[in-house]
């Protein structure tokens, strides 16, 4: 994987970074970059890379965040950044873009002249996606002491190593994993991310404020059963897990479809495993993951509440056993007031925007004042390759960003 040269940092575009990526992890047009993984290594050496070229002092934490500070590395720091792992098959903005325009918007900065009063970082954080250790915002969840490091020690990569490993693999020790000083004590944080729906094209608006991020979680719900020949077993003695599965994805959907349309609720069933998983043998167990959100926590647990119900029903009907287990939960999360007002002050008339989806941003709400920006998606679709931003919305992105991080760092 080669990564070309571009312009010296005064000629940066958000469009000119994203483009040095765009080989690294596609396939067929899609991206599948995990944490760690070596197209994720490739990401952050051209991080790396970029940060100092601008001349920032580079650091990588327990946590296997990456750091890039203008000024002093300490407390009191103005963050912003974003993420670079993506989903399996993920588009090219989610996560990438925020860490483009975050480098841009201190290049613009550093070549007016631009001096700051107080550190200024960059943070690339670790498995925003969660498709690589099954933890979404592990980096920041981590860093912000949110997830005990025990915790995190239980999780496995996708092929089943134990994170340990992966760490030790990266050249880090998991054994020092815990919160992050110079995040816990800093001034304030903001995200740059692609908007992920159509409220801007809706808008007619390159940007957006966000006001909150809505409650979501994560279930992984598990049936067991009995393994045996799918020729020779009749249909009447068999105890198969994948029959419960298959009802539990269909009682998601019409739980969430049951709710009133101002709930807001969805839920996805987007990953199953089935074991053994051969073609010509009834499964022994049979695993779902569930993800549902909507406008408020009572309607999510509401909606998973009736979801474990017949599933349960299900297992039961066919002989089989059922856990389900919780495995993340944000609560809903309104970003800071006085941020969003003083964002909104040097921006101007910009529209403001709650979102469905998760992000670092609402891990690093619960310690300090945080704040995201949306970029216009034209297209409304996000983790596929139909994602999109427009040259010029990035750099609208970029501009107001820099704006706003000038105004936090004078």
């Amino acid at each position: 994987m080669t990564i070309s040269q571009t312009r010296g940092p005064a000629g940066w575009t958000v469009s000119g970074l994203l483009a040095e990526i765009a080989d690294i992890g596609r396939d067929d047009g899609s991206y599948s970059r995990f944490s760690l993984s070596p197209e994720d290594r490739a990401l952050r050496r051209w991080f790396i890379d970029r940060a100092q070229m601008l001349g920032l002092d580079v650091s990588i934490d327990p946590d296997a965040n990456i750091w890039a500070w203008w000024g002093p590395e300490g407390t009191g720091a103005v963050l912003t950044g974003s993420h670079l792992d993506s989903v399996p098959g993920g588009g090219a903005y989610d996560g990438p873009l925020g860490v483009a325009s975050s480098l841009a918007a201190v290049a613009r900065l550093r070549a007016r002249g631009f001096r700051p009063s107080r550190p200024v970082a960059v943070v690339v954080f670790t498995d925003e996606e969660g498709a690589g250790f099954g933890m979404p915002c592990l980096g920041s969840r981590l860093a912000a002491g949110v997830l005990p490091a025990d915790r995190a020690l239980e999780l496995r990569a996708r092929d089943g190593a134990p994170l340990a490993e992966a760490w030790q693999d990266a050249g880090m020790d998991a054994g020092e994993l815990g919160p992050v000083e110079w995040l816990t004590t800093a001034r304030c944080f903001v995200e740059l991310h692609v908007e992920q729906g159509r409220g801007l094209a809706d808008l007619d608006a390159p940007v957006a404020i966000a006001s909150a991020v809505r409650p979501h979680g994560r279930w992984r719900l598990e049936f067991t059963g009995q393994g045996n020949h799918a020729g020779t077993t009749l249909m009447a003695d068999r105890h198969d897990p994948v029959v419960p599965l298959a009802a539990t994805v269909l009682a998601a959907r019409r739980a969430a479809t049951e709710t009133s349309e101002e709930s807001g609720a969805v839920a996805t069933v987007g990953r199953v495993e089935v074991v053994p998983g051969g073609t010509n043998v009834i499964a022994s167990a049979a695993r779902m993951w569930l993800d549902c959100r909507a406008e408020s926590a009572d309607v999510v647990h509401a909606v998973v509440a009736q979801v474990e119900a017949e599933a349960r029903a299900a297992a039961h009907q066919e002989g089989c056993g059922f856990e389900p287990v919780q495995e993340s939960w944000t609560p809903r999360t309104a970003f800071d007031p006085e941020l969003k007002a003083t964002m909104a002050h040097v921006l101007g008339d910009v529209p403001e925007l709650s979102t469905g989806a998760g992000h670092d941003a609402a891990v690093i709400a619960g310690i300090m004042p945080t704040g995201m920006l949306f970029v216009r998606n034209p297209t409304g679709a996000s983790h596929t390759p139909d994602e999109y931003a427009s040259p010029a919305d990035c750099e609208a992105g970029a501009t107001a960003l820099a704006t706003i991080l000038e105004e936090l760092a004078r």
